[in-house]
């Protein structure tokens, strides 16, 4: 069984932890702090539970000023990069956390703490109270971070105001009304890293799921002006694809299907159990005269706890399919047990999608 993604907080992380801070700290109390750590509770928290908690230990063992606190913590980075741990790494962003949990009426130090703790791990989650409680003074700093030297400041200038970041709390006022971070995006667009040019895109995709048409537009001004802008646009809209927006799909080339046909589409397994594979087939036959451009994608119907159906859709392939052609498909889905969906036993159901269009539904039955 793989080892659970909270375990990263280990004993062999702690003892590198707080030998980077005795290096600065010499009378820090470990055997407190390592107590304090692993109290009662410690084995049920999950990842960002975690985290919290070592950000208030931390703190319980630190100073009662929080500027000094800040101080100390921008000295064990140092000191922590001196120990060869590398930058980003996801298992230090409890120090981010202490600057949401104990600077938010500390503006000025805490925005200069962001600045540089996102070069080591990513502050994306920590900067959100501070959008929300000084929107407008942050979208000004999130304009200067988007000139930053550094790829991670940068990336935190978009990362870091996505209105619907996963795991994260949302931002209602950019969520109703995205425009004062159109600006940041614009700049950063053409960004030399990829990684920031894919915080872009994954913060219009947050836009489009409640203001579609502000990234359409934007979509329409961007394409055809570099292949990496044309990547981002593409993976920018993934949600407006999934959902069948004909305008967006148009925009990248995928067109009507009246010529295009399904054959003999079958499941395999018209009876699948829990942990197993549903297995289907069919053939896409296009009856053009040209080659067509063509988003394939199928939509499963999940049996809900009500009996009701909900459908999630999963793409199968972006390409173009010959002239007079006929291809077939084999896929598998698997039902295999996870922790992020639950499975419900009876009936469930399967279609084709072929350009946002839905072609027949198939009956199935997941059963234990």
């Amino acid at each position: 069984m793989a080892e659970l993604f909270k375990n990263i907080y280990n004993q062999k992380f702690f003892d590198t932890f707080i030998d980077a801070i005795l290096q600065i700290k010499p009378d820090f109390n470990q055997k407190s702090f390592k107590n304090s750590i692993y109290d009662n509770e410690w084995e049920n928290r999950e990842l960002k539970q975690r985290m919290r908690h070592i950000s208030v230990v931390l703190k319980n063992h630190l100073f009662e000023d929080y500027d000094k606190n800040v101080a100390f913590i921008l000295k064990l980075i140092s000191q922590l990069e001196k120990s060869n741990i590398k930058e980003e790494s996801i298992e230090f962003m409890f120090l981010p956390d202490f600057v949401e949990l104990y600077g938010l009426e500390s503006y000025n130090i805490s925005v200069m703490a962001f600045e540089q703790i996102t070069q080591f791990t990513s502050c994306e989650f920590s900067v959100r109270p501070f959008i929300i409680k000084y929107q407008e003074k942050m979208i000004k700093q999130m304009h200067l971070w988007s000139k930053h030297k550094h790829q991670m400041v940068r990336r935190l200038a978009t990362e870091g105001c996505r209105p619907r970041l996963p795991w994260a709390m949302a931002i209602p006022s950019l969520k109703n009304n995205p425009v004062p971070i159109i600006s940041i995006l614009e700049q950063l667009k053409n960004d030399k890293s990829e990684t920031v040019r894919r915080s872009v895109a994954n913060n219009l995709n947050d836009i489009s799921k409640d203001n579609p048409n502000t990234v359409i537009k934007l979509v329409k001004s961007w394409q055809g002006k570099t292949k990496e802008t044309d990547w981002l646009i593409k993976h920018a809209c993934r949600t407006l694809l999934k959902k069948r927006n004909f305008e967006v799909l148009k925009l990248f080339g995928f067109g009507a299907v009246d010529k295009i046909k399904i054959n003999n589409f079958k499941i395999l397994t018209p009876k699948v159990k829990i942990g197993t594979f549903l297995e289907f087939t069919f053939e896409i036959e296009n009856t053009n005269n040209l080659a067509s451009k063509i988003r394939l994608e199928y939509g499963l119907y999940y049996q809900k706890a009500n009996g009701t159906l909900s459908k999630k859709v999963f793409k199968i392939s972006e390409k173009e399919y010959p002239k007079n052609s006929i291809i077939k498909i084999n896929r598998k889905q698997s039902f295999k047990i996870i922790t992020t969906r639950k499975y419900h036993i009876g009936l469930h159901q399967l279609s084709i999608i072929i350009n946002g269009k839905e072609f027949d539904v198939i009956d199935f039955e997941l059963t234990e």
